[in-house]
């Protein structure tokens, strides 16, 4: 029977690279010499990952997000998968840093939700829960991609992707 996955991981290849040429931009510019301007990632687990950005104001940590930002979309990396919500931290003397949570797995709530999303729309498919991600199993090829095409439209909120497809 086929099936596939619909998952929530970033392209961590492409999410490093963007975070090298935000730092090498960050050291050529000349706003931001002399500072202690930085991006650095850090990954805990599989699910814990984080970009910490650094930057001596608040007008130097909302560039840095910016030159960050920008690097992430040459790069075509998503960036609905950062937590941009937090506030920057204060540290020693004028020091600043903003932690920004890279999303990957998909919640509960989310889950629950791309079910509710399968089931409502009448396709010949089933989606079952498994841990963080939704299996979508169906009779039918076409049906599985029409399957895709509803979670992209319906579920715009978070940057879906597709593996394991199997037939």
């Amino acid at each position: 029977m086929p099936s596939f996955d619909t998952v929530l991981e970033p392209n961590l290849v492409e999410l490093r690279n963007a975070l090298d040429q935000a730092n090498k931009e960050i050291g050529n510019r000349f706003d931001f010499k002399g500072s202690s301007a930085k991006v650095e990632f850090s990954e805990k687990s599989a699910k814990e990952r984080e970009l910490t950005l650094y930057a001596d104001s608040d007008f130097q940590i909302d560039q840095v997000r910016d030159v960050l930002l920008a690097r992430l979309a040459k790069r075509d990396v998503d960036v609905r998968f950062l937590d941009l919500s937090a506030k920057p931290q204060k540290l020693g003397g004028d020091k600043l840093k903003l932690v920004v949570k890279v999303k990957a797995g998909i919640d509960a709530e989310h889950a629950k939700k791309i079910q509710q999303a399968i089931k409502s729309s009448k396709l010949k498919v089933q989606a079952s829960i498994q841990g963080d991600a939704v299996r979508v199993t169906g009779g039918k090829k076409d049906d599985l991609q029409q399957a895709m095409a509803l979670l992209r439209k319906e579920i715009a909120d978070l940057p879906l992707t597709f593996d394991n497809f199997r037939e």
